[in-house]
């Protein structure tokens, strides 16, 4: 963290750890995706960096995070980010599943906002201190669990706001092209008004 940032209040913590959460999050996605296609298509393999990664995603973490989006869906994405050492193996998952962007990207930013947010107010530290002393008691469990219904509503909630705007843009309400073309037939011609010469009769 940039010394300027020391002492700094939440809204400028908050936007510099959930930009970088952005970003990172971001290339890790579509370094997995486009290097998944590319070791099908067998193209761009010569390449050192492109090994590695394919290393990586043949590994038992790329493994632990498909399991996770198979079994969780896009609620692994967000959740991700409340955990340490899940959003890469969760996100770089999600590149190689080649899950749509669309809905990957509003998910991701989800994440983003809660990884900010943890370390803009309690810190990191404190969180994961929290998160292992909660999962010890049914209280904290119950809490964990809460928070990840949190965070499936919210997905769910924004795929129907999603759709309802879809099927609502462009969409003509019954009857409303008939009283259109009645009204255009029943509004009267009127002529164009005569011209003024200043002439007298």
């Amino acid at each position: 963290m940039p010394d300027s940032l020391n002492g700094a209040s939440f809204w400028p913590l908050f936007a510099f750890f959930a930009s970088i959460a952005f970003l990172r999050t971001l290339a890790t996605y579509w370094i997995a995706r486009l290097v998944s296609t590319w070791t099908v298509e067998r193209t761009h393999t010569e390449r050192a960096w492109v090994r590695r990664v394919q290393g990586w995603l043949g590994g038992p973490g790329a493994a632990r995070g498909r399991r996770a989006l198979e079994r969780w869906g896009l609620v692994a994405v967000p959740a991700s980010f409340l955990m340490s050492g899940t959003k890469t193996i969760v996100n770089g998952a999600a590149g190689i599943l080649r899950v749509p962007f669309g809905r990957y990207l509003a998910v991701m930013a989800l994440g983003c906002v809660l990884h900010g947010t943890i370390y803009a107010t309690v810190g990191w530290a404190a969180w994961t201190a929290a998160l292992a002393a909660a999962t010890g008691s049914p209280a904290g469990i119950a809490v964990l669990v809460l928070i990840v219904v949190l965070i499936a509503l919210a997905v769910v909630l924004h795929r129907r706001h999603s759709r309802a705007a879809g099927a609502t843009l462009g969409a003509v309400p019954p009857g409303a092209q008939a009283e259109h073309e009645a009204a255009t037939q029943a509004a009267p011609v009127q002529a164009p008004p005569a011209q003024e010469d200043g002439s007298t009769t």
